[in-house]
C-alpha cells in the first residue's frame, strides 16, 4: 500500500477521486430536481378550478383517492354546536389546534362537511363559531383515522380528525371526508379570501393541509433515472480504482518476491 501513495500515482488518485465525487454530485443534482417537480405538480394540483363538492364526492360515497387536495365549493349552514379542536397541529414551529366546524351541504339538516376554519394555540382563544349560511373553497382531504381515536367524547378536543369521533358531536349524517379553508385557487371568480360568504375563518391563523395530492408517477422520471445512472457510474468508477490499486499492489508484492528470489540465486552462485 505504501506503493501506491508514491508520487508517481498521485494523478490517478486524483482522477478517481474527482470522477465519483462528480459522479456522486450529479446524482444528488438530478434527484433533488426530481423531488422539486413532484412536490411543485402536487402544490399545483391544490389550485385547480374548484369543483361543487357533490360532483367530487357524495354524502355516503367513499373517498375518492385520486382527489386528494382538489379545491371543492361549498355552501350551506353552519353548525356550530358541533365545532371540535384537534389537538396536535403544527403552524410556524408551535403546536396548537386546529378549529373544525361542520357545514351542512344546502339545508340545515343534510349531511355536513367537517371544515377546518384555522388554527388557534389555545381553544380558549378561538373565536365563537360562526352560524347562518357559509359559502367559500375548502381542500378536500381523506379523514383520518390511523391513530388513537377519542377517548373522551364528553370534550370538544379530538386527537385526529376523524369522521366517527366528529359525528358524536351532531345530529346528522357526515360526508366521509373533511376540508381545509382555501386560501388560493385557480385564476377566476371564486369564494375565497374576501369573495367567500362567511368562512368562520376570522380571528384565526391558515390550518395548513396535511396531506397534498400525488404526483404523477411518471412526472419528471427523466431526472430520476438520470440520477441512477450518475450512482451507477460513480459506483463503476470506484469499482475500478479499487481493482486497480489491488491489481497494482500484486503487481508489486510478485515483482518484489520475484527480486528477492533473483538475489537469493545470486548470492546461491
Amino acid at each position: 500500500m505504501p506503493t501506491l501513495l508514491a508520487p508517481r500515482y498521485w494523478a490517478m488518485h486524483l482522477l478517481a477521486l474527482v470522477l465519483t465525487a462528480a459522479a456522486v454530485g450529479l446524482g444528488v443534482w438530478q434527484y433533488d430536481a426530481w423531488s422539486t417537480r413532484r412536490a411543485a405538480e402536487a402544490a399545483d394540483l391544490t389550485r385547480v378550478e374548484p369543483l361543487p363538492l357533490r360532483s367530487v364526492i357524495g354524502p355516503d360515497d367513499p373517498f375518492p383517492g385520486n382527489r386528494v387536495g382538489q379545491p371543492v365549493i361549498l355552501g350551506g349552514q353552519w353548525v356550530p354546536d358541533g365545532t371540535v379542536y384537534v389537538s396536535g397541529r403544527e403552524h410556524d414551529g408551535r403546536t396548537g389546534y386546529w378549529v373544525v366546524t361542520p357545514l351542512a351541504i344546502g339545508a340545515a339538516d343534510a349531511s355536513a362537511i367537517p371544515v377546518v376554519r384555522g388554527w388557534v394555540a389555545d381553544p380558549a382563544d378561538a373565536p365563537a363559531a360562526p352560524t347562518g349560511h357559509g359559502e367559500l373553497v375548502g381542500w378536500l382531504q381523506p379523514p383520518e383515522g390511523t391513530g388513537q381515536g377519542d377517548t373522551d367524547p364528553t370534550d370538544d378536543v379530538l386527537p385526529q380528525l376523524r369522521i366517527a369521533d366528529v359525528i358524536q358531536h351532531v345530529h346528522q349524517d357526515l360526508y366521509g371526508a373533511y376540508a381545509v379553508v382555501a386560501t388560493e385557487a385557480a385564476p377566476g371568480k371564486w369564494p375565497i379570501g374576501a369573495a367567500a360568504t362567511n368562512d368562520g375563518t376570522a380571528g384565526l391563523e391558515p390550518a395548513t393541509l396535511e396531506q397534498l395530492p400525488d404526483a404523477s408517477t411518471f412526472t419528471a422520471v427523466r431526472n430520476l433515472l438520470y440520477a441512477i445512472e450518475w450512482w451507477f457510474f460513480a459506483g463503476f468508477a470506484l469499482f475500478v480504482w479499487v481493482r486497480w490499486m489491488r491489481d497494482e499492489t500484486q503487481a508489486t508484492r510478485e515483482d518484489t518476491v520475484e527480486t528477492i528470489a533473483a538475489g537469493a540465486a545470486v548470492d546461491g552462485q
